[in-house]
């Protein structure tokens, strides 16, 4: 009987602290505008998405909303809160089919982006060939449980911004992970206003060949800096702010000894020249970008482009692709031959 009546005094003790807790944190929920669409110049200076903005509803923003943040993103958030990370969360920037960002500020007015990634595994169903082969998880994953996976996931981005930040890339800078909301520094102006994709920057003729070269610099350095393919290298993840590119979305990017690296990185160096080719700006071709990146000649990466230019031809179409795609299907017809005639062999 003492033991039960000192745990009922311990529990009316520790009442007044959760009660306390619960107000705070009660307190701190107007603080968080999920709901709420944020004003962003980039959506404003497209048609398209100005277009589409109007014929948002109320029910279809709460819909996007309620898609990443559950009861517990909206605690983890509230944490974030209390622990002074960051001091308000606002509108949501950009949604994409693995995550949403949203636009958050500090005490003293610096801006945030934090990034929430989905808790369904229909947006991760494809993504296990960038975990699978990486000696980072060579301990494995859940395949089977949608929120380890998606942690893994926001555990793999926040460890290759890492990466990039350290080497000098220009990336969002990573701050805090928690769970599957991950806080990063805000890609955009003073006035929090971010910084365009460069799919949908008004970009002039005159500032393509410099950002393109600083695309193929970039390429490089993830390769022999970080040690990473990006594996999503295209206009969709890249940012514009005053000239100069800055790389998103590296939680599919691999390490250069991932069995498919060469390949995510042919695809990378692919969608960069037809990017930079529909605008009709001439570009290497696919095989002189890629050997030009894998190649480990110790020159600054800028002074060695500066050279492979001068020393390749450049093309406008580029036929190393189709010789390529040629040369693997006779080599996988010598394959199947040689199969037949085992089996032949083998028969009689």
């Amino acid at each position: 009987y003492e033991e039960l009546e000192e745990s009922v005094q311990d529990a009316q003790e520790w009442t007044p602290l959760r009660d306390s807790n619960a107000t705070r944190l009660a307190r701190l929920v107007s603080r968080i505008n999920l709901h709420e669409e944020y004003a962003a110049p980039c959506l404003l200076l497209n048609p398209k998405l100005d277009k589409d903005r109007g014929q948002h509803s109320d029910r279809a923003n709460r819909a996007v909303a309620e898609q990443v943040l559950d009861p517990r993103i909206r605690m983890i958030l509230l944490k974030l809160i209390n622990q002074n990370v960051v001091f308000q969360v606002n509108g949501c920037v950009s949604t994409g089919k693995e995550a949403n960002v949203y636009h958050a500020l500090t005490d003293d007015r610096q801006h945030r982006a934090i990034k929430i990634y989905k808790s369904t595994i229909l947006a991760f169903r494809n993504r296990d060939q960038y975990v699978t082969g990486e000696y980072r998880f060579r301990h494995g994953y859940s395949r089977s449980n949608p929120r380890k996976m998606v942690q893994v996931w926001a555990e793999k981005e926040m460890r290759n911004l890492r990466r990039l930040h350290a080497a000098g890339i220009p990336c969002p800078a990573p701050l805090v992970l928690k769970l599957q909301v991950l806080v990063m520094g805000f890609v955009g102006d003073a006035q929090g206003w971010p910084a365009p994709r460069l799919k949908d920057a008004p970009l002039l003729e005159a500032e393509l060949p410099g950002l393109y070269r600083q695309c193929l610099v970039l390429l490089r350095r993830l390769y022999h800096e970080c040690r990473l393919v990006h594996a999503d290298f295209s206009e969709y993840n890249l940012l514009y702010q005053q000239g100069a590119i800055v790389v998103i979305d590296v939680s599919q990017s691999v390490e250069i000894e991932h069995p498919h690296a060469l390949e995510f990185l042919r695809a990378d160096c692919m969608n960069i020249l037809k990017f930079f080719r529909a605008r009709g700006l001439p570009t290497l071709s696919l095989r002189a970008l890629f050997d030009y990146i894998i190649d480990q000649t110790a020159l600054d990466p800028a002074t060695f482009l500066e050279h492979v230019l001068h020393n390749h031809a450049i093309e406008d179409e580029d036929k190393d692709e189709d010789e390529d795609v040629r040369e693997h299907e006779r080599e996988r017809e010598c394959e199947r031959e040689c199969e037949r005639e085992c089996e032949h062999l083998h028969v009689h």
